[in-house]
């Protein structure tokens, strides 16, 4: 209760003066001063807000639950020493630049700080304002690692009608993280609908745990984050960690968890603002509604574009609409609405009764009617009632693009639990992100066991012994003429000769192909990279094959992840990649192939065989699961995976282990 009703709290810091943070945290504190003891320190012992203060901590007649700093870097040592002599178990840190000596003081007495480098702290429900700033009060939750960000969360919500619930700006997380922050809103009541805006995910796991447990209690989480660049993926040894972005992880750890990522704070709130007034879509198909064929097209094409579902409407739904409206989705009234403005809410029933879409656009002019002609509000007021009993009753929701912004028809919709936006991007940006909130993965993977398999040793042949399951073409390791013949004598031609040691062989020209005799071959390439360990292989040849890569990799927030992709030696010209969470079962994985541009190939193209994507699917399952359950291993590589009529067969394998830089040079010889 120390962070969110507690039932006393001191102001270290506490200005007179408007233009400093310790006056809006003052004047905040002194808001809920009905619910809890407030105190004021200031060091000169100065009136603030009409309000008496006190010169140091030590002079508070109590001890306070929660204690607020605001003071220079300089004094946060000393006031924390106080406090915690006092007493005190909870800070809030603004201040930027507390040493870690500091936050270790604080944690080896057994107390807690949020931040420090934070905007601070809101709560509606108890009349908490220790925060720069100003909040309506509403739905939203706000956890933010920005004040900033944060604050413009709360604005926006503010501007949209939906409010704040509560407000938690986390800073550095030298201690309280954002998972934490997350936890407290699973019981918080006034919170329906929760926005993330993160930086980092260091406790990655903890932050997923939390989200699928807010989204158990119907409390779904918009999350915001930056950080798609290159930079990390420049340094990679492999082209698993070159293809993977930090956002296909981070988007794989939404699926999972049943979070939806936005990329700007305004889609953010958007979201929110659907998500807490409606139900998300059962589905993509979309039928849209709108009282100009020109409004309609641009609906549609938006739709489309956001991967919605425009689906051609049956006769049984097209004979409810009024006569002179076109019988073709996107439906166009085409001035019914205006000859009687409960074309619309038939349309729209008609829609939601259908079966035949899982949400409804209505966009124009609807809810401007009556701010325009003030004898007309009253009909269209009702309109907008029945079109959200409509949706209540069919569970099917309805989102509105109005031509106004701000209409007794558009508090009307709101209030009826129809979301509406002020153009038609947003509204269907907003209904298309939410439809992606059903299609997440019910549970987090859980790493298996660790088993006993072969200890890592570098190589491919090594490579290979780690992951027996996966199917390999026939080989033998080689390092002179002799034993390079006695190989010849056990394998079919032709044969592929490699330099076992190599990470990226063909970049180095250590492998040769297609090979009859491979003795000339092997004399150049021993001259040319000198004696090390060398593999003989049948080459594999067959015919209508798909060269696909499938990789795994663990990353520092969320563990283990596996990657899919159009395979071979044009793979990062492609970029063609599909990432989940590790492990994946065979179905997942199923899905997960299904996912790539390339999957067509998988069915036959252009009269070629359909190839054997079960047996890929169990390759790529299978290495996501010897990943997870070796957390002595950093990354493990298949590039190429050739998959036929017949079968997967892998023909290279990387292997990193945990602790390699990603920068550590490849070419090692195995003697």
């Amino acid at each position: 209760m120390s962070f969110s009703d507690p039932a006393s709290v001191a102001v270290v810091g506490a200005s007179d003066d408007p233009a400093k943070w310790g006056h809006w945290l003052a004047r905040g504190a002194l808001s809920g001063v009905d619910r809890r003891r407030v105190y004021l320190v200031n060091r000169n012992g100065n009136p603030v807000c009409d309000t008496e203060t006190y010169p140091t901590l030590a002079e508070l007649p109590e001890t306070p639950e929660l204690v607020v700093l605001a003071v220079p870097a300089q004094h946060v040592p000393g006031v924390v020493e106080e406090a915690l002599a006092k007493g005190a178990r909870a800070f809030i840190g603004i201040t930027a630049g507390v040493e870690p000596q500091t936050i270790a003081a604080i944690r080896a007495a057994g107390a807690r700080i949020l931040g420090p480098n934070c905007l601070g702290l809101f709560d509606a429900a108890t009349d908490l304002h220790l925060a720069w700033g100003r909040f309506e009060p509403g739905v939203l939750g706000i956890v933010s690692q920005s004040g900033q960000v944060g604050l413009e969360l709360a604005g926006l919500a503010a501007q949209q009608g939906l409010g704040v619930s509560r407000f938690v700006s986390v800073g550095n997380q030298a201690d309280i993280t954002a998972a934490e922050a997350l936890e407290d809103l699973v019981t918080h009541d006034m919170t329906k609908v929760v926005g993330l805006y993160l930086e980092s995910f260091a406790d990655g796991t903890s932050l997923l745990e939390t989200i699928a447990t807010l989204r158990k209690h119907g409390k779904p989480t918009v999350l915001l984050t930056v950080g798609e660049s290159g930079a990390a993926q420049e340094a990679a040894r492999s082209h698993t960690g070159a293809l993977t972005s930090s956002m296909d992880v981070v988007d794989a750890a939404c699926r999972h968890a049943g979070a939806i990522r936005v990329v700007t704070p305004t889609a953010l709130v958007d979201l929110a603002s659907f998500l807490a007034v409606t139900t998300s879509p059962a589905g993509k198909r979309t039928g849209i509604v709108a009282d100009s064929g020109g409004q309609g097209a641009i609906a549609a094409d938006l739709a489309a574009a956001h991967g919605l579902v425009i689906p051609v409407l049956s006769a049984e739904v097209t004979a409810q609409l009024p006569l002179q409206a076109s019988t073709r989705n996107p439906i166009d009234l085409a001035g019914a609405g205006e000859q009687d403005l409960t074309n619309y809410a038939s349309a729209v029933e008609a829609l939601l009764r259908s079966g035949e879409v899982d949400s409804v656009v209505l966009s124009g002019y609807f809810g401007s009617y009556g701010a325009d002609t003030p004898s007309l509000e009253p009909a269209e007021v009702a309109v907008a009632r029945r079109i959200g009993a409509a949706a209540h009753e069919t569970g099917v929701p309805v989102v509105v693009h109005s031509m106004r912004e701000e209409s007794a028809t558009v508090r009307a919709l709101k209030a009826s639990g129809v979301p509406v936006q002020h153009t038609i991007e947003r509204a269907i940006a907003a209904l298309a992100a939410a439809s992606r909130y059903t299609s997440g993965r019910p549970a987090i993977p859980v790493a298996p066991p660790p088993v006993e398999s072969p200890t890592y040793a570098p190589g491919y042949l090594n490579a290979r012994a780690l992951i027996a399951d996966v199917p390999f073409p026939d080989a033998r390791a080689v390092s002179t003429v002799d034993e390079l013949v006695q190989a010849v004598e056990e394998l079919r031609p032709p044969y592929v000769l490699k330099a076992d040691w190599l990470e990226h062989k063909s970049e180095q020209n250590g492998v040769a192909l297609g090979l009859i005799d491979p003795v000339p071959a092997f004399e150049e390439m021993q001259a040319r990279l000198g004696p090390g360990g060398y593999v003989l292989e049948e080459m594999d040849t067959r015919r209508d094959v798909v060269e696909i890569i499938v990789g795994a990799r663990r990353d520092p927030g969320f563990g283990p992840v596996v990657l899919v992709g159009a395979g071979g030696t044009f793979t990062e010209l492609y970029r063609d990649t599909a990432v989940e969470l590790a492990p994946v079962s065979v179905p997942e994985a199923l899905d997960l192939l299904r996912r790539l541009k390339c999957a067509p190939l998988f069915d036959g193209w252009r009269g070629a065989t359909p190839v054997d994507v079960q047996s890929l699917a169990e390759v790529v399952a299978s290495v996501s699961a010897v990943l997870a359950a070796r957390p002595d291993l950093s990354e493990i590589e298949l590039n190429p995976v050739r998959v036929g009529p017949d079968g997967a067969l892998a023909v290279d394998a990387l292997i990193i282990p945990s602790g390699e830089s990603p920068n550590e040079t490849s070419g090692r010889r195995v003697a």
